[in-house]
């Protein structure tokens, strides 16, 4: 299994490191080209070739990128899930907006340009025929945004959050890197069927949507807060208390009820991983505190939960 490589911005003069970025992405993903003032640019990124899959964890401060046409070679898309920030994605005269949690495909053999504020990116290219044998009528889901209010999509994030984790420290079986592209194709191809029917019955208002969609995607982050949201969405601090109030809750609170159903949710499907993990990867700093906290909602500790389930 190829290794995970890791760079940063952190050891280069401050009026070389937009001209290093752009160094590094010629090497590791050519014709991207990324556009910031040299003496304000910071950034790290991950980058990984798994397989058929090429994955990117790319973290900087604003900045715009664009990428030329590669038409040479197999056919292929390339997918960014936002996890932080806010981003503006463009080719073929369309243009998206995506806020945490959210999705959006493009394709390679087009040029493409994406302007960012600090954000953290999930960033997938693969071959076009893993998804196109997956998937009907593919080419109307290029260029259009899949809300992270969908929990099929939310499903492919934590998919690849852990992707990422496991990364880092294990090693697997042989062709183990090919079921990877299968199951990340299949549940791409599950998040594609859920954007649509949530296009369908999706009734509520929208800065509802961005608000429910903010608060899967940043549900790993313990500082993440009703302050947050405020400030992704560009409300005030009271406007967020209003809009849980009208849900007949309180921002913490909502908070900390999904961070409990989507850990109770991970203790039953990765056994493998520990109450510490499953505590620290859903915002908490404390496991015996998860604990008080997973007892009092679900009337069992975690690992009873568990072996229950």
């Amino acid at each position: 299994m190829s290794t995970i490589e890791q760079f940063n911005t952190l050891d280069v003069a401050p009026d070389q490191r937009a001209r290093y970025w752009n160094d590094l992405a010629q090497q590791h993903y050519a014709g991207s080209q990324v556009d910031a003032a040299y003496s304000d640019f910071n950034g790290e990124v991950s980058s990984w070739n798994l397989g058929r899959l090429r994955l990117l964890r790319p973290r900087t401060n604003a900045c715009r990128v664009t990428r030329t046409p590669i038409l040479d070679g197999e056919p292929r898309l390339i997918m960014h899930l936002q996890c932080r920030g806010v981003s503006d994605h463009e080719q073929g005269g369309r243009r998206v907006r995506l806020n945490p949690g959210d999705a959006v495909l493009c394709r390679t053999d087009r040029s493409y340009r994406i302007d960012l504020s600090r954000h953290e990116t999930l960033v997938v290219e693969f071959p076009r025929h893993l998804l196109a044998g997956e998937i009907d009528g593919l080419n109307q889901w290029l260029v259009s945004k899949l809300p992270g209010t969908s929990p099929s999509l939310r499903i492919l994030h934590d998919f690849l959050l852990s992707l990422w984790q496991q990364g880092y420290r294990e090693t697997h079986h042989e062709g183990w890197e090919d079921e990877v592209s299968s199951v990340f194709s299949q549940l791409l191809a599950m998040a594609l069927r859920g954007a649509a029917f949530d296009h369908n019955r999706r009734s509520e208002p929208a800065l509802l949507q961005r608000v429910r969609a903010l608060v899967e995607a940043r549900l790993q982050d313990p500082q993440f807060s009703g302050s947050a949201i405020a400030l992704d969405c560009q409300i005030s601090v009271r406007a967020v208390q209003m809009i849980f109030a009208a849900m007949g809750t309180t921002p913490s609170a909502y908070i900390q009820e999904r961070r409990l159903v989507r850990a109770a949710e991970k203790l039953v499907t990765h056994p493998e991983a520990t109450i510490t993990q499953i505590a620290f990867d859903h915002g908490f700093n404390d496991s015996a505190y998860f604990t008080r906290c997973f007892r009092r909602r679900n009337g069992v500790t975690p690992r009873e939960f568990r072996i229950r389930n």
